[in-house]
């Protein structure tokens, strides 16, 4: 999964570790597939017992034309045809049902693992191909699941019965029944590698579609701004084509193959009838007997039909498996401590401690560092600003204290335990974060504030919203709190939106509040009101903020000036602008314009 431009490369077309593994998955309904089989045994037996009846009743009673009994066999094969009805409704439906249930955990078991999974993984990997192994993946599996794990039992069966029956009552005719079957395996044998290959590029050319269209429906505003509409369905129309190209191949092959399968059911057919009339004429078989194979001989590649069409639902769900696995075989960087430690009462302090952190390595295999040897200290209920231009490592420092990426070198500690001996959820449980880009989930405002905790009543979100002064814009909604979002809040304004962030995470009450470029989205009387809301709630809270607009900072305790990595400076506003250094440029360059002169510096 390391390289996401190309699927990965699968494996054999049968892979007994991959078999064993899926049918690990059948273990918690094991007496329902052992309840599965034996009525497909059942069924399978009075399949066999029709054209059974039909010979004796034509031997018996037709040819010498002598009706006593006949209608007792009529009235038998009647009642077998009945119980083999209501045994195929119960052995179909009790399949589908273990099938959908299998694929139900298959699908939570893969949702739970993405969820555990790191940023940097999807730093990897795009989501359409992420929602094609929960979706089109697993629909493979559920195919076979269903219609085939079991039934192919009941196929294996069904050829065995049909063998010994009709060697047992002429061996001879049996053979020549039988002598079209190298023909058959030829045929099966090429055209089942066909198959496969079609079912693995389709599966390549679908994954390829739903990343790309993930990815423009995703970034409808900069395409069609870029008038990018054009270019942008030409490369899905080709995509596309891709894709149809591969399913027009697999319907090729399997346009050649049921008309083959059904020339050799034709060919052994005639040669029953030839050789049968035959043996007929020497006395050797009756014409029950003939018949008898004739209903034999149409069983007979039936089973041997639906085991090649199982065959291609089981190279389907190889292939769809295998990258199931390969999905859930990612381990998890961010990972909880064998032992871990507790932090009974939180006093809210802070240490990074010669910190060095690379997302990737560069080409000669030496890390690319974005952040160098940085150490400083936060004290309980200190308030500070991290500053920089874009790339100087900010928002890094936010990822390794939130614990999204672990740091290269160095150590952070929470009141001097380092956060890799916390549990994730209890060290994530402390913070509260506000993003630039808010991400609001379907559902409705009171539902994204408190995110499912039923801890938080009502009262509660609406004391949040009104702390960050979110309630006024709130209440004007047609259903207030109860008012459904439109996907990612579609139907509100960036402030809007960020002022419900600022709700969402003071609504959690956490010890320590992260401001990552919060407010750089917010028109002006905004983030007034949000500055007013901030004074009052980093009061006895240790606060980060990290911001591109120096105004919104100069009231914090300390300034954190990052560049190219390292900490260049610190100190207050006054303190940094007297230094005359980075903070001093960064501060002209965004005032020069307010007509803020150097007679306000020295002040």
């Amino acid at each position: 999964m390391n390289n996401y431009h190309e699927e990965e490369v699968l494996g054999k077309a049968y892979d007994s570790r991959l078999l064993k593994r899926l049918l690990t998955y059948l273990r918690p309904y094991w007496l329902y597939v052992v309840l599965g089989v034996f009525i497909l045994l059942i069924a399978t037996a009075l399949d066999l017992v029709g054209p059974f009846l039909i010979k004796i009743a034509i031997d018996r009673n037709i040819v010498p034309k002598i009706s006593t009994g006949l209608f007792h066999i009529v009235l038998i094969y009647f009642g077998v045809q009945i119980v083999q009805f209501g045994f195929k409704i119960a052995q179909t439906y009790l399949m589908q049902w273990i099938g959908q249930k299998v694929v139900f955990d298959i699908r939570i078991e893969i949702f739970r693992h993405l969820q555990r999974l790191s940023l940097a993984f999807f730093d990897r990997n795009p989501v359409g191909r992420l929602v094609t192994r929960v979706t089109t993946d697993v629909e493979a599996l559920s195919e076979w699941f269903s219609a085939g794990v079991v039934s192919v039992f009941g196929d294996v069966f069904l050829l065995i019965g049909i063998i010994v029956v009709m060697i047992s009552v002429n061996w001879k005719l049996a053979l020549i029944t039988f002598s079209v079957i190298p023909i058959l395996a030829y045929i099966v044998f090429f055209i089942r590698k066909k198959i496969r290959e079609a079912y693995r590029d389709i599966r390549v050319r679908i994954a390829r579609i739903n990343a790309y269209l993930q990815e423009n429906l995703s970034g409808m505003m900069v395409v069609q701004i870029f008038n990018r509409e054009k270019k942008n369905f030409n490369k899905f129309d080709e995509l596309n084509a891709s894709h149809l190209e591969a399913h027009l191949r697999s319907i090729f092959y399997y346009s050649i193959f049921w008309p083959s399968v059904d020339l050799i059911e034709s060919i052994a057919l005639a040669l029953i009838i030839w050789f049968g009339a035959m043996f007929k004429y020497e006395g050797v078989v009756t014409f029950g007997t003939l018949v008898l194979f004739i209903e034999y001989s149409k069983r007979f590649f039936r089973p041997i039909s639906d085991l090649t069409d199982k065959y291609n639902i089981l190279q389907s769900a190889m292939a769809s498996s295998e990258r199931i696995f390969l999905l859930l075989d990612n381990k998890p960087d961010i990972v909880n401590p064998a032992a871990p430690q507790t932090l009974r009462e939180f006093s809210g302090e802070i240490e990074f401690r010669n910190v060095w952190f690379a997302y990737k390595n560069n080409h000669d295999g030496t890390p690319d560092y974005v952040l160098k040897d940085v150490s400083f200290h936060l004290k309980t209920g200190e308030k500070i600003a991290i500053v920089g231009a874009t790339g100087a490592g900010k928002s890094s420092i936010i990822s390794l204290l939130c614990r999204f990426y672990d740091v290269t070198q160095g150590e952070i500690l929470l009141d001097g335990i380092n956060i890799k001996n916390l549990k994730i959820e209890d060290l994530r449980r402390y913070i509260g974060l506000v993003l630039q880009d808010v991400f609001l989930f379907a559902g409705t405002v009171e539902e994204n504030i408190r995110l499912g905790n039923k801890d938080i009543s009502l009262d509660m979100v609406t004391q949040a919203a009104r702390d960050v002064n979110a309630h006024p814009f709130i209440s004007r909604l047609p259903n207030t709190y109860q008012e459904p979002m439109m996907e990612r809040g579609a139907s509100l304004s960036t402030g809007q939106k960020q002022l419900l962030a600022f709700a969402r995470a003071l609504a959690f009450k956490p010890d320590i509040l992260i401001l990552d470029e919060a407010t750089s989205s917010v028109d002006t009387e905004s983030e007034i009101l949000i500055q007013q809301a901030l004074e009052k709630l980093m009061t006895n809270r240790t606060s980060i903020c990290i911001a591109h607009r120096l105004s919104t900072i100069q009231n914090c305790d300390r300034i954190i000036v990052m560049h190219k990595g390292k900490i260049r400076e610190e100190g207050t506003h006054q303190q940094l602008l007297k230094l005359k250094g980075i903070y001093f440029k960064l501060y002209q360059l965004q005032f020069k314009d307010r007509n803020i002169k150097s007679s306000a510096v020295s002040d």
